[in-house]
């Protein structure tokens, strides 16, 4: 007889349900959100378990790692399909849902999420962390400008280091204005330093990682970007083709058929949204400020010609997923191409 266990895992505790291959409920038990007390819990059953479902969610990947390290099969699945199932139980509770996920395991109808590796997860990490310190740093810089254009001064588009100068400069003698963007501009003054903090970091990993100087050798990809992708993707053998990065990164158009009505739509965007937008933005960067001459970004051109800017980039930043992980994964350069003589003439 094999058994199946789901787990539904909150903040502070956690759901067990255990079935057998019939479906039937064996045991139901409740344990603290910590590796080590749901190991404990799981070997009370004292059942040979063939499965054990854990929803992807932000406890998932350290409860993984510490069951599996018990020598449990634990496997994490999709938030999505979980979902999908769940929603056919009349009463939404952390039981049920430990018993839908239980009934998953059984049945094999998911699809098993990657958990990547601690040192990328932390990576990912210090990007989130630097994208929310430049975020808060636009909303306030966009305050300050709400407050001058109420005084009629208009700021302009200055650097972000000269910000504050160019504030003081124009409003520094309003008595009204000045008591109101100050403690704003003392918050921008540290915002600013731990930011470039943040970038230095980043930048020092990059020089580090031999994954990521190969992948800046295409146009367009910075630091941000190689980071952003070595740290999404983790190991290229996940992807037996690399034309399957793209979907998997919510780059490829969706669709919708049924009957007689197909319907592509737009792209899917699933998939890891940090790395997609430093995609779109490398893409932008190709197509608008790189100069020198290479068969992507002819390429890109020639869609923008036929497609506008705006799916080019698109498309771009999918070519980019598909050229980036081919290169990491057979360790080769970017090949620019060869710029046609007639074209070059």
């Amino acid at each position: 007889m094999k058994y199946f266990a789901g787990l539904d895992v909150s903040l502070e505790e956690t759901a067990i349900c255990v079935v057998d291959e019939a479906g039937r409920i064996v045991k139901e038990a409740r344990a603290a959100s910590e590796p080590q007390a749901l190991s404990e819990a799981l070997r009370k059953v004292d059942l040979p378990l063939e499965r054990i479902g854990l929803e992807a969610c932000s406890l998932t990947a350290w409860l993984h790692d510490g069951i599996c390290a018990d020598g449990l099969p634990a496997i994490c699945i999709e938030t999505r399909q979980a979902n999908a199932a769940m929603k056919t139980m009349p009463n939404k509770t952390d039981r049920n849902d430990a018993r839908a996920l239980a009934q998953i395991m059984r049945t094999g109808w998911y699809r098993q999420v990657h958990v990547k590796s601690r040192q990328c997860r932390l990576w990912r990490s210090l990007l989130v962390a630097r994208r929310t310190v430049l975020n808060e740093m636009r909303a306030i810089e966009n305050v300050v400008r709400a407050i001058l254009r109420e005084a009629g001064i208009k700021l302009g588009t200055p650097s972000r280091t000269a910000f504050a100068g160019r504030v003081r400069e124009l409003a520094g003698t309003d008595p009204v204005v000045m008591p109101l963007v100050e403690p704003l501009l003392t918050i921008l003054a540290t915002m600013l330093g731990a930011f470039a903090r943040l970038t230095k970091q980043v930048l020092g990993l990059v020089r580090q990682e031999e994954v990521c100087r190969r992948l800046m050798s295409v146009p367009g990809v910075g630091p941000i970007t190689a980071l952003a992708f070595r740290a999404t993707i983790d190991r290229p053998e996940r992807f037996s083709r690399s034309r399957n990065v793209g979907a998997h990164l919510g780059l490829t158009p969706a669709r919708y058929q049924s009957g007689e009505t197909d319907i592509p739509g737009k792209v899917s965007r699933c998939g890891d949204e940090l790395a997609r937008t430093a995609l779109y933005e490398a893409a932008h960067t190709l197509l608008v400020r790189s100069k020198k001459w290479s068969s992507l970004r002819a390429w890109g051109m020639n869609v923008a010609k036929r497609r506008g800017m705006a799916r080019a980039r698109v498309a771009v930043a999918r070519k980019l997923a598909v050229i980036l992980h081919r290169m990491w994964s057979d360790a080769t350069e970017f090949r620019f191409g060869k710029e046609p003589t007639a074209l070059a003439a």
